[in-house]
């Protein structure tokens, strides 16, 4: 039986691999979001490649903040990197 509980150096790379992409795709929307006064940052990828941002400055309580989420941001990612399954907004 083989102990699930502990990652595989493999995984661990996978995992380390896709923060990677997302970080480098992530600095390609950044200036964008930054012309209007905001910033986001990464806060988490998970092994499952679901990635948790979190917006800054003016994008805080920007309504059009969850329109940059869903057609920007989370678009340029799960276009540009596959292993992506959903992105969303964390505080």
């Amino acid at each position: 039986m083989v102990d699930r509980s502990t990652p595989q150096p493999s995984t661990d790379a996978a995992h380390t691999a896709l923060r990677s992409n997302v970080e480098r795709v992530m600095q390609k929307i950044r200036p964008g979001v930054q012309l209007d006064g905001g910033d986001i940052e990464l806060v988490e990828v998970t092994a499952d490649g679901a990635v948790r941002i979190r917006f800054l400055g003016a994008c805080i309580g920007c309504p059009s903040a969850p329109m940059t989420l869903q057609h920007g941001i989370e678009r340029t990612l799960r276009d540009e990197i596959p292993l992506v399954t959903t992105v969303e907004a964390v505080p």
